[in-house]
């Protein structure tokens, strides 16, 4: 029986090397066919990745994620000299992520994608692809709290300051950004034009702000509303007609144990503002849940008696994106991608709101 069993095994032996070797083969190839890849740099994140690429944040930070899930660091950072895979150009093997890409069309053809300037965004974001045209048609209103002679809140990180206004009004350009994107028509009332979009940690404090169309922001807290507020309706009687919304973001301040998760209001008298943050809290907890299925949301919709909601005439929500205090919810906003993150899935909500409203 020994052997027999020797013998068994001589004889089987090719074979079994045989099909390791097309295994090993079959592994060799599906590699070879693998996805173009990119190498982090000093101050990368995914969404300066994606942009060097060619690739739209909006539309690939998902895929992008499920792609490289594990060579990510906490909150989906990424590390410098770490290879990472990209989505791949329409028509190659994306049908495995369900994705197409967004790599660059070349000037005149006939497939290019239309493009807008604007030098809010800063030079290095300013042009702006349209992606598609699923907002085409909406208004939007984007007012960033604070500003000018007031920072709003303010956070400790070790020796730097976390201004409210700085944080905010970088999240509420990338919205921005990302409604244009998709065809909307879109006014910044917060405006500085020094800044532009910034991927750093830590964002240097100023008071160039403006409140549209160029006015000085005062002083006085009542003054500053009044100004916001007489912007926004002027604009909203001169798009008479068009759907039309208002977004204002805040930070909140509480205290260093609290961490909060992003928060909804609207005026009690208006059925579509309370829509309107609905659809946002909702897509919020959807985009959690894939993300961090574990982590559990908690961000609730509610009314509020702000002097903005009560008296503007768009529908309008009133954002408040976490605790400057607390040093989990600070991650929420330092990031560059995270704050990235928070605009796409503000775009998806507002996408979601403009379908459910047509």
């Amino acid at each position: 029986m020994k052997e027999l069993k020797v013998n068994y095994f001589r004889l089987k032996a090719p074979k079994f090397c045989a099909i390791i070797i097309l295994t090993f083969l079959s592994v060799t190839i599906a590699q070879a066919q693998d996805y173009p890849t990119a190498k982090a740099q000093r101050g990368d994140g995914i969404y300066s990745i994606l942009k060097r690429h060619g690739l739209a944040p909006g539309k690939y930070l998902n895929a992008f994620i499920a792609l490289n899930k594990e060579k990510l660091g906490r909150n989906n950072a990424v590390f410098i000299g770490q290879t990472y895979r990209l989505p791949v150009e329409a028509g190659g093997d994306d049908s495995r992520q369900g994705q197409t890409s967004a790599q660059p069309v070349a000037a005149g053809s006939s497939s290019a994608k239309a493009s807008v300037v604007n030098k809010l965004y800063g030079s290095k974001y300013e042009r702006v692809i349209i992606e598609d045209h699923s907002l085409k048609g909406a208004v939007y209103y984007l007012i960033s709290g604070h500003g000018g002679p007031d920072p709003g809140a303010i956070g400790h990180l070790g020796n730097h300051l976390l201004c409210e206004d700085e944080y905010a009004y970088d999240v509420t350009l990338r919205l921005s950004r990302a409604l244009e994107e998709r065809g909307a028509k879109v006014y910044m009332i917060i405006q500085d034009k020094e800044d532009g979009i910034r991927d750093e940690r830590i964002l240097a404090h100023d008071q160039n702000e403006l409140c549209y169309p160029g006015r000085a922001i005062p002083r006085s807290q009542m003054s500053r509303l009044r100004q916001r507020k007489d912007a926004v309706n002027k604009l909203y009687v001169a798009n008479k007609g068009s759907f039309q919304r208002l977004v204002v973001i805040h930070v909140d301040s509480r205290s260093k144990g609290e961490n909060i998760d992003v928060f909804f209001y609207h005026d009690k008298r208006s059925k579509t503002g309370k829509k309107l943050a609905t659809n946002l809290q909702q897509t919020f907890k959807q985009k959690y849940d894939y993300h961090q299925p574990n982590r559990g949301y908690h961000g609730t919709v509610s009314d509020r008696n702000l002097f903005v909601l009560k008296y503007s005439y768009p529908a309008a929500v009133f954002i408040e994106l976490g605790n400057i205090n607390h040093s989990r919810d600070q991650q929420r906003f330092m990031l560059g991608d995270n704050r990235q993150a928070l605009a796409n899935w503000l775009c998806d909500g507002l996408i979601k709101d403009f379908k459910n409203n047509k």
